[in-house]
This record gives structure tokens, sequence and C-alpha cells, in this order.
């Protein structure tokens, strides 16, 4: 039998083991320092509405604070070692460079590539198949992993409660101060939600500010990209949220099937969510299961690597049969040229975000 989803959140928080690890106490910063007041959330004039309900879970300075602490906290982790912030690392678009697949806790070995964390409030549905479909919820799967952090929810609230600041820290972010497992979430969530990346040479251009002008390889470039890639990197978001097979050869390693994992459909094999592009020049590697080193790499496999599957997206099939996306040597460069306008190196280095 196939579980809804929530279903199986709902059995993941009530079925939930009681072991508890020693681990090492880890210095911690003053407590108290920040007020719970909101802080200031701005949509970028270029961007879309907000997905998520800001409303019900509104960031204040002491949610934020305690949303960052977590996603740095390894007792997150079975082995209280291995955080959020160890496969999604600021300096990278919070992405992870040093494994193609990310490696949880033991060195368990995943089957697929971190990805970037930024404008997640933009957006309804997460992870490479949609299997979240909240940002409240999204970080359950890497919790209870087996071969990410491993963990169970009552053994992280017993972890917490021990810690000499986190009760002082939820009682000061939540009214009702409590240390469980809505209130992990949200906080995590409140972190996440002020994650915005809006501050690249193309923002600047975009909304005219501070005389910023594409040079005239960025501006080639920009146009190259959308014609060609813009079916599926649409909007300022540069993802139209859907999933699509892009005619990635099946890895027999991993032989990941992508969206049917969610839908249990066939005709959902082997599509993944279209991924955002922004800061894209340093999330590598690329794709899913971060088989391709290098931007080269990807558009050369859309240019000449592309598998047929019955499934293929469409946008990949030319009407003369050939399959793929015509471009030249140059058109590569230039599109590339005009990729890199997207990184955003306010946000990259954004000491709110910093663990420390």
């Amino acid at each position: 039998m196939k579980l809804n989803y929530f279903t199986y959140i709902c059995l993941v928080l009530i079925c939930m083991s009681c072991k508890n690890e020693p681990y090492e106490e880890i210095p911690s910063s003053q407590v108290g320092e920040f007020q719970n007041v909101l802080l200031d959330f701005t949509i970028p004039s270029n961007f879309p509405p907000l997905m998520y309900d800001i409303e019900n879970n509104p960031p204040t300075e002491t949610g934020f604070e305690l949303g960052r602490r977590l996603f740095y906290e390894g007792r997150l982790a079975s082995d209280n070692v291995v955080a959020c912030g160890f496969c999604h690392i600021q300096e990278f678009a919070f992405t992870h460079h040093t494994h193609i697949v990310s490696h949880g806790v033991d060195g368990a070995i995943g089957s697929r590539n971190a990805q970037p964390l930024h404008n997640l409030a933009f957006k309804s549905e997460f992870t490479w198949d949609g299997a979240a479909g909240h940002l409240d919820l999204q970080p359950i799967i890497p919790i209870t992993a087996e071969v990410e952090m491993n963990e169970t929810f009552s053994n992280i609230i017993a972890k917490l409660q021990s810690h000499p600041d986190y009760p002082t820290l939820f009682q000061e972010a939540f009214e009702n101060g409590e240390i469980n497992a809505e209130n992990i979430l949200k906080a995590l969530s409140q972190f996440m939600i002020m994650m915005v990346s809006s501050n690249s040479k193309y923002d600047k251009f975009r909304r005219n500010e501070g005389n910023i002008t594409l040079t005239p390889n960025e501006m080639q470039g920009m146009e190259l990209f959308q014609q060609k890639c813009t079916s599926c990197h649409a909007g300022e978001l540069f993802t139209d949220g859907s999933y699509r097979n892009n005619g990635l050869a099946i890895d027999s390693q991993y032989n990941d099937i992508g969206r049917a994992r969610v839908t249990g459909l066939t005709e959902d094999n082997y599509k993944f969510k279209v991924p955002n592009l922004r800061n894209i020049e340093v999330t590598f590697p690329y794709m899913h299961d971060g088989r391709f080193a290098t931007l080269e790499d990807v558009l050369e496999h859309y240019r000449n690597g592309i598998t047929d599957y019955d499934n293929l997206d469409n946008s990949l099939r030319q009407t003369n049969g050939v399959l793929g996306i015509p471009m030249t040597d140059e058109e590569k460069d230039r599109i590339i040229d005009f990729l890199k306008t997207l990184t955003d190196t306010d946000f990259i280095f954004d000491q709110r975000f910093s663990e420390f």
C-alpha cells in the first residue's frame, strides 16, 4: 500500500524511538541578546508573490536566531555531528561541493546532490522529487533519512531539553515555549524564509539599480538563454517548478526514478524538479546526482547528450526529430557568461546566515 506523504509524516512523528546517544557540549552564543520582534521581510520588486504563509509563522529575531542555531546543530543527527549546514554550505549557496551526492551519519552515502537553499519562501514543493509539499515539513526528510541525519524527533527533543541554552531560546521564540517537533520545524523555517538571494548583477540590472549594465557578451547570453532555456527555467526564480525528464542516461548505481517515487506513476519515471539557476556558478556539481562538474558539461548534455525516453520533455525534441537544444560553441560560452550574472555575493557572504 502506498502511503500518502502527509500520513507518512504523521507516522514519523508518532512512531519515534526513545534511544539517546551521548554527545559533547558545544560552546554556545550569548542567550537573551535577541528580542522577539518581527524581522523585516521585503519581497524584491522583480520577484513573484510569496508561496509560504508568512503570517502563520512570521520570522522574529529570536525565532530566526533559534533556527540558525538549529540549522548548524549537530544534535539534530544521530551522531551529533551532521547538521543541516554539513551538506548546505553557505559559501556555495548552501550546496555541498566535496561530495557528488550527499554523505550522512557514519559515512552513509545518499543518492542525490544537495540542492541550494535560497528563495524557499517563494516555492511550494521541495526536494528533487517534490516529496515535501510545505517548507515546514521539508526538514523531516533529511533529519529522519537513514543515509542523512538518521535521527528521531523524540531523541532531538531530549537532547535540546538537556542543553543549557535551548530551553531559554524556545521560551523566547515561541509563545508556548515548548521544545517540540512543531517549534523545531517552525524555527528552521523562519531561518530559511529569510534566505533571499536577490542582489546579483542580473537583479540590479533588471531593477535598474546603481547604473548596472550587462556586457555585450552577457546581453547576448541572456537573449540566447531566453530563446533556448526559459521553457523550463522561467521567471525570476529561473524555474517553473515543474518536474521533467531531461534526457539523463540512467545511472545504474542509483537508478533514481525521481518524481515517480512520490506519485507512483510510471509517466513520472526519471522526472526531477527543474532546479533554479540562481548562484549556479557556485553550486556545482550539477543535476540530481551531481554527474556534471561544470556548466560546460551541462550545456553539452543538452546539445549532444540527450537519451530518448517515452516521456522525454517535449522541449528537447526538435521538429526535425533531432534530440537536444541546438547551440554553437560560442552560444554555449555566451549563455554561461549570462548565467554567471546570477551569482549573488551579498547572499553568499551574508553574516546573518553564517554559523558564527
